[in-house]
């Protein structure tokens, strides 16, 4: 769960903090699975290790048709993970140029109620607090790549140079 609290015309998601004069632009994005590219992956998968597997079961009689069968399995349960993923909903905050995806949950209903109090409070940036809990939470990396050059995750920590993992 991620509190975001609109206060003395601070934006406060978790434990960070936008001053609502800054924000120039609030909107919506949504992240859904690319289920092509998992049928695919899926396909191309089953295909080389039913080759693969095929010989090894040719080679070793008892174990090699349960080791063909296991990963099999494995690479069906991969795909039901892929399908079963929920679309991800985020606020996204722009201030002075610079984008932020601030909160991101599994439930569009919060996030389009989030996005509607930050909107009425960029107009009235002294009016009451609110206290809003997004309960469907996701945390973690969104890595945006533009282009067929990946640089990895970039790290900075506010100073000195840039850093990659």
């Amino acid at each position: 769960m991620v509190q975001v609290k609109i206060n003395g015309g601070m934006l406060w998601v978790g434990g960070e903090a936008y001053p609502l004069r800054n924000i120039s632009h609030v909107a919506q994005r949504v992240l859904t699975v690319d289920l092509g590219k998992a049928w695919k992956e899926f396909f191309t998968l089953s295909f080389a290790w039913l080759i693969v597997g095929g010989i090894i079961a040719l080679i070793f009689d008892t174990v090699g048709p349960i080791i063909l069968v296991v990963v099999e399995g494995l690479i069906v349960w991969g795909l039901v993970g892929d399908l079963r993923k929920p679309p991800l909903y985020g606020l996204i905050l722009n201030t002075s140029g610079t984008q932020f995806d601030a909160v991101w949950s599994t439930r569009e209903g919060e996030i389009s109620h989030l996005l509607t109090e930050v909107t009425t409070a960029l107009g009235r940036p002294d009016a009451a607090q609110v206290v809003f809990n997004v309960e469907h939470a996701v945390q973690g990396d969104v890595i945006n790549q533009y282009g067929n050059h990946n640089t990895g995750k970039i790290q900075h920590g506010g100073s000195g140079s840039v850093g990659g993992r």
